[in-house]
């Protein structure tokens, strides 16, 4: 198949030459057609020559393209090309091998969110685009996905949505554990999942305070109002470059995080690194040194206490003395 670049400009194309009954195309005539096309979307392109236009043609007419019935139709020393029958069009015609295998990886991967809540559509547009582009083969699943379909926030996730593309001041009823239920205005910006929960971040307008974050399953209530929304400068993509996970201590300060693991946890930390900061070195008694620059939060020291006693904390002090406090914690819920 060819794969460079604007093949499906060029295959509509010559798709339009070889439909059109009232003109003959000659092999000059489809190249200079798809050049013009080309230039036409892209000005600074220099077009294609022969032998990717006999490439074009010949996959379009194979089995693993769209099965075109194109004729070259002899007329002196030359032959144009149309296609054999008058009402075909690959736009007309069944996916082709390689865009139905798409599809069904595609469909698979959609099919995941099966049962949640906000995607019961998922039970009917499956089989129906299934049996629509004659998708059949093996049913058996392939590829698995961490998901909770139980996770009661998957409702919320819509409405939020709504109201961050539509700009949309959001009045939230929110519960958080162990505290009593309140209500506040909310400028939603940004959606995050994060270890199989929901999170979206905005300004608390009560508290003003910009990046606010609310976890989908503890809201309760969420209401539209007619309130001014105002807009966030900060860089999302950037903010989560910082941390792990999505809670944000108040200071924000960036530090360097130093850890040292064990021999049996090396290979893992470093094929699966922690934080796209790290770096990582091999110390002389075969132990990992990982060097981490980020804003230590709940979500770091949660990461490091599942290792358990394959790592060990050297700096900042700060995260030292709370993991050990921790630790101890628990021992003590063995005595």
């Amino acid at each position: 198949m060819s794969t460079n670049k604007n093949a499906v400009l060029r295959y509509n194309t010559l798709d339009k030459c070889f439909s059109n009954f009232g003109r003959k195309y000659f092999f000059s005539d489809l190249l200079e057609k798809v050049n013009e096309s080309l230039s036409d979307f892209d000005p600074s392109t220099s077009g294609i020559k022969t032998r990717q236009l006999r490439e074009d043609i010949r996959f379009m007419k194979s089995d693993a393209g769209y099965s075109a019935p194109i004729e070259a139709y002899k007329e002196g020393r030359s032959a144009y090309y149309r296609y054999e029958e008058k009402n075909f069009s690959i736009n007309n015609s069944p996916l082709n091998r390689t865009e139905a295998a798409q599809l069904k990886n595609a469909i698979s991967i959609l099919q995941r969110f099966e049962g949640a809540p906000q995607f019961e559509w998922m039970n009917e547009i499956a089989p129906m685009l299934t049996d629509r582009f004659g998708l059949v083969g093996s049913t058996e699943k392939v590829m698995s996905f961490d998901t909770n379909i139980d996770y009661s926030g998957y409702d919320k996730i819509q409405p939020i949505f709504n109201a961050i593309v539509n700009n949309i001041v959001l009045e939230i009823e929110y519960e958080p554990f162990d505290q009593e239920a309140f209500t506040f205005n909310f400028h939603p910006y940004h959606l995050k999942q994060y270890n199989n929960r929901w999170f979206v971040f905005g300004l608390n307008e009560m508290l003003e305070m910009p990046r606010w974050n609310l976890a989908l399953d503890r809201i309760i209530k969420i209401n539209e109002t007619k309130d001014s929304y105002i807009d966030s400068s900060i860089d999302w993509e950037d903010h989560f470059l910082d941390i792990i996970g999505v809670s944000t201590p108040d200071s924000r300060n960036i530090t360097e995080v130093v850890l040292v693991f064990t021999n049996e946890q090396s290979n893992y930390i470093k094929t699966k690194p922690l934080h796209p900061s790290q770096r990582v070195k091999l110390l002389n008694n075969g132990q990992l040194q990982v060097k981490l620059s980020l804003i230590p939060n709940f979500e770091l020291e949660m990461t490091i206490l599942s290792f358990g006693d394959r790592v060990k904390v050297i700096k900042p002090e700060s995260l030292k003395k709370a993991i050990s406090t921790k630790l101890e914690l628990a021992v003590k819920q063995y005595l």
